[in-house]
């Protein structure tokens, strides 16, 4: 995974936990439950590309 995706996915994470935050100041819970959603949607992207990566280092490990 390259250092932008993951940068990336970490504002991704950090908006989110932003927009839940607002939302939890305000007691909107139409934002709470969107920044949760934007955070959870990172967390998983995140994930997906760590299954990638791994998936490459095996792949790699039987070339050699």
């Amino acid at each position: 995974m390259s250092f932008t995706e993951k940068a990336r996915n970490k504002v991704e994470q950090v908006a989110g936990a932003a927009r839940e935050r607002i939302g939890d100041v305000t007691d909107n819970e139409r934002m709470r439950g969107a920044g949760a959603s934007q955070q959870s949607d990172a967390r998983a992207k995140q994930a997906g590309q760590n299954v990638k990566d791994a998936g490459r280092n095996v792949k790699d490990s039987f070339t050699k």
